[in-house]
């Protein structure tokens, strides 16, 4: 039994349907389902009836048209064989339906790409593979989407995540919702992963999204506090009990260089000696981690009896810009610059609007390679494995560059100066 495939719209000048067809002599009726995939005719081949493979004429996507018409080939073949392996005649509606079983997943399920979005995100959770954060963002990409569709009445099925898709998501990101480069290439990076996930999983076999290039991430300035900084917080007598707390944990934090959420796995079993001994949750093949506690670190420990007094990371990251802004020296205001797809946008804060639980982390590596303390020993501290990440977490301060240039041509003498 053969079958072919056709354009619903051959002369149409924008994107039409692809439809699959073949001949029921005993009914004597054609029978024609629609693939669901779309194509402008500029880029059908009228001879062999499918997209052309190369040259000017193929398209983009051709190779995943190509492998979903071919999944309609190979079903079709199959379901014909089989039916005459039973001895059984196949009819048109009896077509249908195994189709309909195979292909129609978004006839079935109205909302297969969401649904298909909380499985993954379920399955990810189950397996313990992400962090609370991670869970997060995926939970606000999903509301973004649900957003655009709404916004940009761009109905979302696997399907339609296609290079126009993708052209509008970028602006709505950027024109719509005003998000910087680092934002939309996060969110770029969570969606391709989902997708390849579904890639993966067979529940999709369109692979546009594989060519949807993230905008490129830019290095913003990020703040690290100096010694003496450091120094002036841990000295600075709280207005409030609870904001003690939070300076304390906060200043735990510089001198170990640990991420907030591994503070919550200190206890007097992680403590040994002078180290605090952390495992890593995500990968268990990972060596432990032995971080050094220095005096200070020590001090803090035994003050709050081996259990920091931790609340959420939102609430510390809160607080702890409160705690600066009662020492009045960091109410100075800090420039920093955004992007915003090519455009860059000049931003101005007070200091201590820009101190959160990750410049504890970021201050903890700058001053140790201040110190000229090796990448790799910090990275063994810091539980860092790529160098290009670690290396975003060091900020060179005004202080490390006047003194490597004073140190560089302190040996250049002033000339005489001639009267004028």
């Amino acid at each position: 039994m053969k079958h072919t495939f056709f354009l619903k719209k051959p002369k149409s000048k924008e994107n039409t349907l692809i439809f699959f067809s073949c001949f029921f002599k005993k009914e004597g009726k054609k029978f024609v389902y629609s693939t669901g995939e779309v194509i402008h005719p500029k880029y059908w081949n009228k001879t062999t009836k499918l997209p052309y493979r190369s040259g000017s004429n193929a398209a983009n996507n051709a190779s995943s048209i190509l492998m979903q018409l071919n999944r309609y080939t190979e079903e079709f073949n199959k379901i014909v064989e089989r039916y005459k392996i039973l001895e059984q005649p196949l009819s048109r509606n009896e077509l249908k339906n195994e189709f309909n079983k195979l292909f129609k997943k978004d006839a079935l399920n109205v909302n297969s790409f969401y649904n298909s979005l909380d499985q993954f995100i379920l399955e990810k959770k189950k397996l313990k593979e992400w962090k609370p954060s991670t869970a997060k963002r995926y939970e606000y990409l999903k509301t973004q989407l649900e957003k655009f569709e709404e916004e940009k009445k761009y109905k979302l099925s696997f399907n339609s995540i296609t290079e126009s898709f993708y052209t509008t998501y970028l602006d709505f990101c950027f024109n719509d919702e005003k998000h910087f480069s680092n934002t939309v290439a996060r969110n770029v990076g969570l969606l391709k992963t989902f997708l390849y996930w579904a890639y993966d999983k067979k529940i999709t076999y369109k692979d546009d999204f594989k060519s949807f290039k993230s905008p490129k991430k830019v290095i913003t300035r990020q703040e690290a506090l100096t010694i003496d900084q450091l120094t002036d917080i841990l000295e600075h007598n709280c207005s409030t009990k609870g904001l003690e707390k939070v300076r304390d944990v906060f200043v735990f934090q510089c001198f170990t260089g640990l991420r907030y959420n591994e503070l919550f796995r200190i206890n007097k079993r992680t403590i040994f000696k002078d180290y605090i001994i952390i495992k890593e949750e995500k990968d268990s093949l990972k060596e432990e981690r032995k971080i050094p506690l220095t005096k200070v670190a020590k001090y803090i420990l035994n003050k709050y009896d081996n259990k920091l007094p931790l609340i959420s990371n939102q609430k510390q990251n809160k607080y702890i810009k409160e705690v600066l802004q009662e020492m009045e020296k960091y109410e100075r205001e800090v420039e920093f610059t955004l992007t915003r797809n090519k455009e860059q946008k000049t931003m101005y804060k007070p200091f201590y609007e820009r101190i959160s639980t990750h410049t504890a982390r970021r201050t903890f590596v700058t001053l140790m390679r201040n110190n000229k303390v090796p990448a790799k020993t910090i990275m063994a501290i810091t539980g860092h494995k790529d160098m290009k990440t670690f290396e975003a977490y060091y900020s060179v301060n005004d202080d490390t560059t006047s003194i490597a240039v004073e140190d560089t041509f302190k040996a250049v003498e002033l000339p005489k100066l001639k009267k004028a």
